[in-house]
């Protein structure tokens, strides 16, 4: 298993209901094919140049570890999730 960083980009104008259960879904997620060492909530915050016409998003980067082949899994969840404006994950190495 090997140590990921994930950073996430939730659209902001999303309830923090709705925030919390993304985040919640996301580690449940990570949980079942790995281990979650930690989320970290960044809270809002100015992006760099627009994306789908926000101009801020709430960033999550949650840390864990994982098989390789799950990481193909974890970026289409990714990606179908309408509120998930962008992500990136890297691999940490230790």
């Amino acid at each position: 298993m090997n140590k990921y960083e994930s950073v996430i980009i939730i659209n902001p104008n999303l309830e923090d209901a709705k925030i919390k259960e993304l985040i919640e879904r996301f580690s449940k997620l990570v949980n079942e094919h790995g281990k979650l060492e930690k989320a970290d909530e960044m809270g809002k915050k100015k992006l760099a140049y627009p994306i789908q016409k926000q101009t801020e998003g709430f960033y999550v980067t949650l840390y864990f570890e994982a098989d390789p082949a799950f990481i193909a899994e974890l970026e289409r969840v990714y990606r179908i999730t309408d509120e998930v404006l962008k992500f990136i994950v890297v691999r940490n190495e230790d």
